[in-house]
């Protein structure tokens, strides 16, 4: 390929040159245009051929290149002109567009019937009631906080899942902040700690995470003085602990340097430019009795919030051991998010991601199952977070055990995310998940922070659309029976819980 190619070049040189000779050089003056971009090919083959750490280059000179800018931009060859309306990953066409049609306030129906397989293994449908009725509440509330607690919060039944600053970028955290803020709902700030682009108006629900970052001392670890101040904020309405995410169970967070910038830096209190690497546990608790003991130390230092802690399932008897110390201790948080393996994330390992940690549905089945039988399942809400961007999702979550849900990347759509696929690399287009000024200017706070309630309150209709539908008046009337695999036709109560079979389709 490399004679082929230099053989190429004198070709082209030599014929330009002797057109140039025929037309007496004047009357070819493009030629010189020509030989110059032959001079400068004919460099840059060298330079391919002389190099060591591309053998595609060395082999392949100049040509070479053209692999690896389709390679760059592979993800929008594969959304924009391979991908049906329905296979898209993470998120289908269909699903992204719902999102950008409620979010900009416009006709979110949809033509000519389902583009689903609906007899496939992965089709999930509602089982609707004749008898359907009309509901009047338009945003579905719930209350948060047992007997423990001394400021209970009434939540919406959908909100803004942990995405810290520095994974999104100051203006999309504004923008969700002040969406939030409209609409009632609650911003759940990460694990990256509060920022002043947090403190828009919204209600925070403040992550802690195995950082610690915003309360974290000298040498990384809890800082009681620190949470205590900020966890009496008024904005601050919970505290979540966070143990683990669903898109990396076992593995701390991810900022890549190029994101770490002096703000940030600041706010978490590390070194600029640096990799931020969470630790994969937390140095404050190192077993049930210790989590348990950490619940009421923060419930104790926040002025008596609502406190829980988040977590991915992986082995069920560690969770099973902590409802033992609950009912031991008589210490219960006051709300449990169940994270499902499917769950988005800035930047992990893709073993993490693809093959680690309990899906979502069988995870709040758990969950839920695990806390009856404890007898404690009145003392502590269930949140659920993964995927959940559609009406259908967040009644589906609430059926299977939640009581409300949180959604991460359904707001990011909101704001204009395109699920380009670069979040970790500080290249996203549309400014959402990037801290490079030039590209986080070209999202306008005001517009998306519209867009953000708008998405927001279209959503939470459909929910009570749906759960008429179901002939329901609330979400907590909700459970696996209204549920149906359409390949089978059975309740789905009979597939997840077998102990509870029954014979009626």
């Amino acid at each position: 390929m490399r004679k082929m190619f230099f053989g190429s070049l004198m070709l082209l040189a030599m014929l330009t040159f002797f057109l140039m000779w025929y037309f007496q050089f004047v009357q070819f003056k493009f030629g010189y245009f020509i030989l110059g971009i032959l001079v400068v090919l004919l460099l840059i083959g060298i330079y391919d051929i002389n190099q060591k750490s591309h053998a595609i280059l060395r082999n392949f000179p100049v040509i070479g290149h053209f692999r690896y800018l389709l390679e760059k931009i592979s993800p929008e060859i594969q959304q924009y002109f391979i991908e049906t309306n329905t296979d898209g990953r993470p998120f289908s066409r269909n699903l992204r567009s719902l999102v950008y049609r409620r979010a900009k306030n416009v006709n979110d129906t949809h033509p000519f019937g389902t583009q689903r397989d609906i007899n496939g293994e992965d089709y999930m449908a509602l089982r609707h009631s004749i008898y359907a009725v009309h509901t009047n509440d338009e945003d579905a509330r719930v209350m948060i906080g047992n007997e423990l607690c001394k400021q209970p919060y009434s939540a919406s039944i959908f909100n803004i899942s942990a995405m810290s600053f520095g994974s999104l970028s100051s203006n999309a955290i504004k923008a969700l902040n002040l969406g939030a803020k409209k609409g009632g709902f609650y911003h759940n700030t990460g694990e990256g700690g509060i920022s002043s682009h947090h403190r828009q108006g919204a209600d925070l629900v403040w992550q802690i995470g195995t950082g610690y970052f915003g309360c974290r001392d000298t040498h990384g670890d809890f800082d009681e003085e620190k949470f205590a101040e900020k966890a009496n904020w008024p904005e601050v309405k919970m505290i979540e602990i966070k143990i683990s995410q669903g898109a990396k169970p076992g593995h701390g967070g991810v900022l890549p340097g190029v994101k770490n910038t002096e703000e940030i830096a600041e706010i978490r209190g590390v070194a600029k430019g640096t990799t931020i690497l969470s630790p994969p546990a937390h140095s404050a608790f190192r077993n049930a009795k210790e989590l348990v003991a950490f619940v009421t130390k923060l419930r104790d230092l926040s002025g008596g919030k609502p406190i829980g802690f988040k977590l991915c399932v992986g082995r069920t008897e560690e969770f099973t051991a902590i409802c033992k110390e609950m009912v031991a201790t008589n210490v219960f948080p006051d709300f449990i998010t169940v994270d499902g393996a499917e769950g988005g994330t800035g930047a992990a390992p893709l073993e993490f991601s693809d093959s680690v940690g309990l899906p979502l549905e069988p995870a709040l089945i758990f969950v839920r199952m695990t806390l009856e039988k404890f007898q404690i399942r009145d003392k502590i809400k269930i949140i659920a977070s993964g995927k959940a961007i559609s009406a259908f999702a967040i009644l589906k979550n609430i059926a299977f055990g939640a009581d409300l849900c949180n959604s991460a990347r359904g707001f990011m759509f909101s704001v204009g995310c395109i699920q380009a696929l670069r979040c970790n690399t500080n290249e996203c287009p549309t400014g959402v998940a990037t801290q490079r000024a030039s590209l986080v200017k070209g999202l306008v706070i005001t517009d998306k922070a519209e867009r953000v309630y708008n998405f927001h309150k279209n959503t939470v209709h459909a929910v009570q659309e749906l759960l008429g539908a179901s002939g329901h008046t609330h979400t907590s009337q909700l459970s696996a029976s209204d549920l149906v695999k359409g390949d089978e036709m059975i309740k789905l109560a009979n597939r997840y819980l077998p102990d509870s079979v029954n014979t009626q389709v």
